[in-house]
C-alpha cells in the first residue's frame, strides 16, 4: 500500500505514548465491520511487539514523529532547570504523570522524569510511580538516543548530568515541605482509608522514636 497520503510513512521512527519509541513497518488496509480501514503495522522496539493503529486514530492516541535534535536537546536542558514542588500524596501525584504520559510530549515525558528522580531522592517510590518512572525514563532515553544518533548509554548519562546537581538541593527542599506537610494539614487532606502508605510509615517510625525515648 502506498504510504504518500498519510503522516508517517513506512520505516519511519515514531512514539508511541505509554507504550515506546516503535517503527512503521507496513502501512496497509484491513477490512473491519464491512469497511476497508488504514492501518499502521508498528514494531515496538521496548516490548518486541507488533501492533496495528489505524491511521485517523493516531492523534487520538499521541502518536506523533521523533522530535527534531533541537527539541531533543531543550528536554535534556529542561530536566536540569528548578520547578516547582508537587505534592506528597503519591496517588495524586501518581494520576497527574499518568496522566501528562498519555499526553506524551517529549516535554511531558521529561517532568515525568525530573519529577519522580528528585521524589525518589527524598523517599523511595511506591511500586506503581517506580514503573512509571522506569517507563517514562526509556521513552525518553530512547526518543532522544534516535533523534541526537547517539546511543542509549550515552544519553543516559547526560539526563542524568542534569538531574544530579539540581537533586541534591532539591530533595532537601522536599524533605522539609513533606514534613510540614503531614505535620499539619495531611489529616485534611486525606481520609484515613485513602492515606497514603508513606504516611503511614512515618507515623510509624515516630511511634518507634517515642517508644526509645
Amino acid at each position: 500500500m502506498s504510504d504518500k497520503n498519510t503522516a508517517y510513512k513506512v520505516d519511519q521512527k515514531i512514539v508511541y505514548p505509554s507504550q515506546g519509541v516503535g517503527t512503521i513497518k507496513e502501512i496497509k488496509e484491513k477490512k473491519f465491520k464491512d469497511q476497508m480501514i488504514l492501518y499502521y503495522v508498528i514494531y515496538l522496539d521496548v516490548s518486541d511487539m507488533t501492533v496495528m493503529i489505524p491511521v485517523e486514530k493516531c492523534d487520538e492516541l499521541g502518536i506523533r514523529a521523533i522530535v527534531s535534535k533541537e527539541e531533543a536537546l531543550n528536554a535534556i536542558e529542561m530536566i536540569g532547570q528548578e520547578f516547582e514542588p508537587i505534592t506528597s500524596d503519591w496517588k495524586l501525584r501518581y494520576q497527574m504523570n499518568l496522566d501528562l504520559l498519555k499526553k506524551g510530549s517529549i516535554n511531558d515525558i521529561a517532568s515525568i522524569v525530573r519529577c519522580l528522580y528528585h521524589r525518589s531522592k527524598v523517599k523511595e517510590l511506591p511500586i506503581l510511580e517506580r514503573k512509571l518512572y522506569d517507563s517514562a525514563k526509556k521513552l525518553l532515553e530512547d526518543e532522544i538516543s534516535y533523534s541526537l544518533e547517539k546511543t542509549s548509554k550515552e544519553v543516559e548519562a547526560m539526563i542524568h548530568a542534569k538531574l544530579e546537581p539540581l537533586g541534591l538541593m532539591h530533595a532537601k527542599q522536599q524533605s522539609s515541605i513533606s514534613k510540614d506537610y503531614i505535620d499539619g494539614d495531611d489529616e485534611d487532606f486525606l481520609d484515613d482509608e485513602d492515606s497514603p502508605v508513606e504516611d503511614e510509615e512515618e507515623d510509624d517510625d515516630d511511634d518507634m522514636m517515642d517508644d526509645d525515648e
